[in-house]
């Protein structure tokens, strides 16, 4: 796992890219190196920062550079040693062991075609010096990050968007329609950035830089296929292994010649993986967090430290317990400042907590958990979507009569929150509602008039545009099953946009690695082979992941509740941050600019103070929305003009 960056005719490219690589330094502690040729009338400069996971020598250094190909890389190849192997049959000389070389002799090999065969989590830009051509690739899932911004012949690119903006001397316009976006989900969606002109690399894509100024573009991997692939498997009757499936990819993902933990929240996805990671690795070392008693009382939060605890007694794990107590304001600047786009969810704070503990104990590797939420329909709003079609069918009045009684009852008194109240309110905001509206509904954060009214009345056009998004999203399949719809849209846009977003900056501000076994293509193959009905049985989620995990887990942590991998937002809105949330609704960027109204950001301060609505996840965003939108537009020259 690494930082790369680099410039392709670009002026000043090798001043530029060190100034994108240095930006990166967190990323790669180990090491560091940049390496420059001729391009027409231009170069190329290729930069990186090594953190030396595999092949811990100088044979492992990047750039790259053998016999005409350069290769800047972040990431790991999960099934480098068949393609090793394969490529030494073939006459192939290795020089070290590390998978960046084999990623390279994979590419003189077999080219594009290498693409598809590549099983890992990857970004990278290899250039050719015969051809003077530039590819960059991001790997099929959108992992791993790659940011780019082209200026007329001249392209720049980079593992984060912070090292753009550095090295574009802080010049770059926001972009209010990836900030109204952000409004709606709480986080950026992939085909989004908050700077104009920078964009991502789409997940299982790559594009060409020629010489003569032309760029192509084309994808080697998409979701859609593997989906429908998936359910033709499924009318054949094919059924996944998935039990083997899932225990294969959890051991690959130890490939490793660093020291590698495991996430462990006790819940089943991190219980499941710990344990099958401590059956290849016996006495593993875990990490799992807790949150003061006072906080997780507030919050009703479940007690999720006696499931981690109880995990890591019957697999031999060496437990790590990390409370956190956070100085909760200095730490939302800093993840602001790490996350690179305004993302609301505190869940980045916890990553970052854990990953530096790990990397305080040695540690640099971590396993997480990550994706089987959004692969096999384990997330609340997947159940609630099916109840919600079950509930159209109760006679309308007394649907209205169940709502009014609901919209009545308070989400928190002055000592502790409904979490009950809070569901039940978040359920009938959009049970009646039609598919994927309610879908859409049921994880972001406003309604299109909540929305309309808390935004500058001149972005009501690119709320409509947001909105569509997610409908053309949504539709862009023929799955006639309603669960694995949702998972699709899902792995399509929830889980690169958010998951993996903060998983990634978080991790990698803490120099630490976090591979996630369950983000594997073969695994996600597997899921897409499974029924909708065989996803959601009765009232339990994920329960053909339940059913696999029964072959190693005790069923009272495979079927225990649901915990949260989230943060005691209440308790911190309430106590530690209630005078920033004055202050920004009071004196704010986004209120001066115009972007945000405060009269509706008031209201929502009006009544979740009164518990009568939960808006603390509402306010956390405004608040992390706020520090971003001070560091894009402050002293760089920008204009901050409603531009969408």
């Amino acid at each position: 796992m690494c930082g790369i960056a680099g410039t392709y005719r670009w002026p000043d490219g090798k001043v530029v890219t060190d100034r994108l690589t240095d930006t990166l330094a967190h990323r790669g502690p180990d090491g560091a190196g940049r390496y420059g040729h001729p391009v027409g009338d231009g170069e190329v400069q290729l930069g990186h920062r090594r953190l030396a996971i595999i092949d811990l020598s100088e044979t492992g250094a990047q750039p790259m550079v053998s016999d005409g190909l350069v290769l800047t890389y972040n990431g790991e190849l999960y099934n480098a040693p068949e393609l090793r192997a394969e490529l030494a049959a073939a006459g192939v000389r290795f020089r070290g062991t590390s998978d960046t070389e084999v990623l390279l002799e994979a590419w003189r090999r077999w080219g594009m075609d290498c693409l598809p065969r590549l099983r890992g989590m990857f970004a990278f830009g290899i250039f050719d010096e015969r051809t003077g051509e530039l590819v960059l690739v991001r790997d099929q899932l959108g992992i791993k990050p790659l940011f780019l911004l082209r200026r007329g012949q001249g392209l720049v690119f980079a593992s984060e968007l912070k090292a753009l903006a550095a090295a574009t001397g802080g010049r770059l316009e926001v972009d209010h329609a990836a900030l109204v976006a952000s409004l709606l989900y709480y986080w950026v969606p992939d085909s989004r950035c908050a700077f104009r002109e920078a964009e991502k690399l789409q997940p299982g894509s790559w594009l060409r830089c020629r010489p003569d100024g032309r760029v192509e573009r084309g994808r080697f991997w998409n979701l859609k296929d593997v989906a429908a692939e998936g359910r033709e498997r499924a009318r054949a009757g094919e059924q996944p292994d998935l039990a083997a499936i899932v225990e294969e990819s959890t051991r690959r993902h130890l490939l490793s010649d660093v020291p590698v933990a495991t996430f462990l929240s006790g819940g089943l996805d991190s219980s499941y993986l710990t344990a099958l990671a401590a059956r290849h690795q016996p006495g593993i070392s875990a990490y799992t967090i807790g949150f003061r008693a006072e906080d997780a009382k507030f919050e009703a939060m479940p007690d999720d430290l006696r499931y981690a605890r109880q995990v890591a007694e019957r697999f031999g794990v060496d437990l790590h317990e990390i409370e956190i107590a956070p100085n909760v304001l200095d730490l939302l600047a800093q993840m602001t400042y790490h996350l690179d786009e305004p993302i609301g969810d505190p869940a980045a704070i916890n990553t970052y907590l854990i990953c530096t503990a790990a990397r305080e104990a040695g540690v640099k590797v971590m396993l997480s958990g990550m994706g089987a939420d959004e692969l096999f329909a384990g997330y609340r709003k997947h159940l609630a979507n099916l109840i919600a079609l079950r509930y159209q069918r109760v006679p309308r009045p007394l649907r209205r009569g169940l709502s009014a009684a609901v919209d009545r009852l308070p989400v928190a008194t002055s000592r502790r929150g409904y979490r009950s109240v809070r569901f039940a309110k978040r359920f009938l905001s959009f049970a009646d509602l039609p598919e994927e509206t309610a879908f859409r509904r049921s994880y972001t954060m406003y309604d299109q008039d909540e929305l309309l009214a808390l935004l500058d009345p001149d972005l009501a056009g690119t709320v409509d545009d947001v909105l569509t998004e997610h409908a053309d999203v949504y539709q862009d399949n023929d799955l006639g099953d309603f669960v694995n719809r949702m998972c699709l849209t899902d792995a399509r846009m929830f889980l690169p946009g958010l998951n993996l977003t903060y998983t990634d900056r978080s991790s990698m501000a803490a120099s630490t690695e976090v591979r996630v076994p369950y983000v594997d293509v073969e695994v996600v193959k597997a899921a897409f082979a499974v029924p909708g009905d065989r996803k959601i049985v009765g009232r339990q989620g994920k329960a053909v992941l339940k059913e696999a995990a029964t072959s190693i887990l005790p069923r009272e942590i495979v079927y225990r509740p649901k915990g949260l991998f989230s943060a005691p937002l209440r308790a911190w809105m309430s106590r530690d941050l209630a005078p920033l949330v004055r202050e920004v609704v009071n004196d704010g960027e986004l209120v001066r600019s115009g972007l945000l109204r405060r009269d509706a950001l008031a209201r929502m301060v009006a009544e979740d103070a009164a518990g009568q609505q939960d808006f603390s996840k509402h306010l956390w965003h405004v608040l992390t929305l706020e520090y971003w939108y001070r560091d894009a537009t402050s002293g760089s020259g920008q204009s901050t003009r409603l531009t969408a």
